[in-house]
């Protein structure tokens, strides 16, 4: 049902959950992935061989039957390893995509990813790839650097935001250094383009042209390269960071790096 009661009457926006669940694929999604693919187009033995391949298992030859067959898949999608339930996801999208006029690859995505959503699972399909999904305030600072980056042209420091993004969505565990890196060798693109200095860091920046950012909002990306150059690009033992707080860099340098391009017009 494409167009339920709450989502004509939008109360879908009120069921946001907080975020609990990242490494770990929950019974329910388990079974939904099941019964949402069913409904989008797949035959119960399809679905097995998809399963199979991507698990690695072979069929049960003496399972022919479909009420059989779809047992055979929900026990063997109940057994995986939580992130393999993600691969399956992103299998089940890779071969809607091979042939789409046989499935509704967009109703696939909308109700899995208003699953994600209803249940604090912090994770969601796009472009057939299952990313890290932040709170919606996240999503929309990051979405909005993008396109900012983009529009101007700035597609190094576009790319490194991405894969900022991409790295905190690795499974099964997330690259927290790498996003920390890769989202602040954005900012220092941008801040590059902004001070029309391309050969300087980006801590250099910040003590060469003061009025890049205002006193004293410039402590913010001072701070926040300090923080970097100790807790990812020169990280001792024992400390690498946790994942809110990759979260919370990332989410820092989309809003300044969005506050540069518009300020600085690079």
């Amino acid at each position: 049902m494409n167009n339920r009661f709450s989502k004509r009457h939008g109360f879908h926006h009120f069921l946001e959950t907080e975020i609990l669940v990242r490494q770990d694929a929950p019974s329910d999604l388990r079974w939904y992935i099941v019964q949402l693919a069913l409904e989008c187009g797949f035959t119960a033995k399809d679905l097995r061989l998809l399963v199979c391949r991507l698990l690695k298992k072979r069929p049960n030859d003496d399972n022919w039957s479909d009420l059989n067959v779809m047992k055979e898949v929900e026990e063997l999608i109940d057994s995986c390893n939580w992130y393999h339930t993600y691969d399956i996801i992103e299998g089940l999208t890779a071969r809607m995509r091979e042939a789409s006029y046989l499935y509704e690859r967009d109703k696939f995505e909308s109700e899995l990813n208003d699953f994600f959503i209803e249940n604090g699972i912090g994770w969601k399909l796009s472009d057939g790839i299952v990313q890290m999904r932040g709170s919606e305030e996240f999503e929309e600072i990051v979405d909005v650097a993008e396109y900012q980056l983009e529009t101007q042209n700035l597609s190094t420091a576009r790319n490194e935001l991405r894969e900022a993004r991409h790295d905190l969505s690795r499974r099964p565990s997330a690259d927290i250094t790498g996003a920390i890196q890769h989202s602040m060798a954005a900012l220092e693109c941008v801040a590059r383009e902004a001070c029309g200095d391309n050969k300087a860091n980006l801590g250099d920046i910040m003590k060469r042209y003061r009025d890049i950012v205002p006193c004293p909002l410039d402590e913010a990306i001072s701070k926040a390269w300090g923080y970097a150059s100790e807790n990812a690009r020169h990280i001792r033992e024992g400390r690498e960071p946790a994942f809110e707080e990759a979260e919370l860099v990332v989410g820092i340098v989309s809003v300044l790096s969005t506050y540069l391009v518009k300020k600085h017009e690079v």
